[in-house]
C-alpha cells in the first residue's frame, strides 16, 4: 500500500496495487455498472468474465511493464499491440477508482493509436471528493522512475472534471484535434505535465 492522499480529499484515499484482499469491491463497482475505461463501458463485462476464469490471472494482468498482454481492442473495435504498463485502484476503504499507467520504451512519445500516457475513472458514487487529483498525483511519482519528459493525458472538451484534475496537477493545454478514427474522430484536448527531473 502506498502513501494516502488526504489533499482537497475529503476522506483518506490510498492508490493500491490490485490485491486480492480488494477483488471482491472491484467485482461489486463492475456488476454496478463503472468501467475502468470511459471509451468502452463493455469492458465492465469483459472484466467480469476474466476474473471469473481466473481471479489470479486477472490481477497479474494488470502489472505488465513489459507489454506482454494481449493486444489492446480499441474503440471501432481493432486491436493494437499492448504497450507496457500498470494499473493502480483508488481505495478509501472500498473500492472506488481505477488510473492506469502506459508507455513506449526508449521515448517518452506514444504512437498515434495510444491517447495519452494515463487514464483514470472514478466511480459515479465516489466523484467529487479529489479523488483522481490525487490519484494522477501519486502516478506521476511513479512515472517520474521511467525517466520520461512529460506525461500526456488527453480529454474532451465539455469533460470540465478531468480538465481540472489534470490542470491541478501542472498540465499545460498544448492543442485541440480530432482523435483518429479509431477513436471515433471527436474533438480532443491535449495536455502535457512536465516532470521535473531528479537527481
Amino acid at each position: 500500500m502506498v502513501p494516502n492522499w488526504t489533499a482537497n480529499v475529503t476522506t483518506v484515499m490510498d492508490v493500491v496495487i490490485p490485491e486480492a484482499s480488494y477483488l471482491e469491491s472491484y467485482v461489486d463497482a463492475l456488476r454496478r455498472g463503472w468501467s475502468p475505461d470511459n471509451l468502452r463501458p463493455e469492458v465492465a463485462q469483459l472484466e467480469l468474465e476474466a476474473i471469473e476464469r481466473s481471479s489470479s490471472d486477472f490481477l497479474a494482468s494488470l502489472d505488465d511493464p513489459g507489454g506482454h498482454g494481449a493486444p489492446i481492442q480499441l474503440p471501432d473495435g481493432s486491436t493494437v499491440a499492448r504497450l507496457p504498463g500498470f494499473r493502480r485502484w483508488m481505495w478509501d476503504g472500498e473500492f472506488c477508482g481505477s488510473i492506469g499507467f502506459r508507455w513506449q520504451p526508449g521515448t517518452t512519445a506514444l504512437p498515434p493509436t495510444c491517447m495519452g500516457h494515463t487514464g483514470y475513472a472514478v466511480v459515479p458514487w465516489k466523484r467529487g471528493r479529489g479523488y483522481a487529483t490525487a490519484a494522477l498525483a501519486h502516478m506521476l511519482g511513479e512515472a517520474r522512475s521511467l525517466e520520461l519528459e512529460y506525461v500526456e493525458i488527453t480529454t474532451t472538451p465539455d469533460n470540465i472534471a478531468s480538465q481540472r484534475v489534470i490542470v491541478a496537477n501542472g498540465g499545460l493545454f498544448i492543442e485541440e484535434f480530432r482523435a483518429p478514427i479509431s477513436y471515433g474522430h471527436e474533438a480532443t484536448l491535449r495536455y502535457r505535465i512536465p516532470l521535473a527531473k531528479t537527481n
